[in-house]
């Protein structure tokens, strides 16, 4: 089984062709594939297939959930893509129930219209309460849950707030946590805590999150330099706050999973999930 390891500012994945794989993929599948002592090793695999010749990705969580969307993981199946010469003239890639349209621009970074965001509980902050105290947050939909949390500290913060925000029970459905320091009138810090996945370097939805936040209340200055643990984005926020990331894409290795290994995949998980 042929695989591609990419990553999107330290945020690493496997990318996969659904055609080419031997068995459907399966949460339990995408688990062991993600795992790095008995896997390959990533936190998350971008499954490409195709709708009527239109590409679409689909996001398995190392926790085998399946993400909405995924910035950085749009940005490296645009890159995969075009490297091939199959990204479409007009850059459509299916995520979720969206159309995304991508475009590799001269420097070799994508930059990527993510569409409006939508403020889930209106354009106003709120107080949660945690084993911390109140925590302040602002809600943002980029087709997929966050929360953007202003912290002076963002790394002390991302590993012991991050896990109890994200299971929180005013969120059903789990939700993405964003720790977010001001740098200046366009700039910022972030940390990220995925849901599903865990404190990882980066997280493309979280940034255009964190960037509405800061456009909303912050009064900052698009675009919004977003400065990660694993790299920067330049996210652009427009009066309708319509969102468009730019950022990296990069190609790490390519390689095969072993026989004995796909055979054990696809015989050991074979009920419908």
């Amino acid at each position: 089984m042929r695989f591609e390891k990419w990553h999107g500012t330290g945020n690493h994945h496997i990318v996969v062709e659904r055609d080419e794989l031997p068995w459907p993929m399966r949460p339990e599948r995408a688990i062991a594939l993600c795992d790095p002592a008995f896997g390959i090793g990533a936190e998350g695999v971008l499954e490409i297939s195709f709708e009527d010749a239109t590409p679409r990705m689909t996001v398995w969580n190392a926790d085998g959930s399946i993400a909405e969307n995924c910035g950085n993981g749009i940005r490296i199946v645009a890159a995969y893509l075009d490297r091939d010469g199959r990204l479409a003239a007009d850059g459509v890639i299916l995520t979720g129930t969206q159309r995304t349209y991508v475009r590799v621009i001269d420097d070799g970074r994508i930059e990527v219209k993510m569409g409006p965001a939508v403020l889930t509980a209106g354009d106003y902050v709120y107080s949660l309460q945690t084993t911390a105290g109140e925590i302040d947050l602002f809600e943002v939909s980029m087709g997929n849950p966050h929360v953007v949390i202003q912290d002076p500290d963002p790394d002390a913060r991302v590993t012991t707030l991050g896990p109890e925000i994200e299971t929180h029970e005013h969120f059903p459905d789990r939700t993405n946590v964003e720790f977010v320091r001001t740098d200046g009138p366009s700039q910022i810090t972030m940390r990220v805590w995925e849901r599903g996945v865990g404190q990882t370097l980066s997280c493309g939805t979280g940034a255009c999150a964190a960037a509405v936040s800061a456009v909303v209340h912050g009064h900052h200055q698009s675009p919004v330099t977003v400065h990660l643990a694993g790299g920067t984005l330049v996210i652009d926020v427009d009066d309708e706050l319509s969102v468009t990331m730019t950022g990296p894409a990069t190609f790490i290795y390519a390689g095969e999973v072993s026989a004995a290994l796909t055979a054990e995949l696809g015989t050991r998980y074979t009920a419908t999930p």
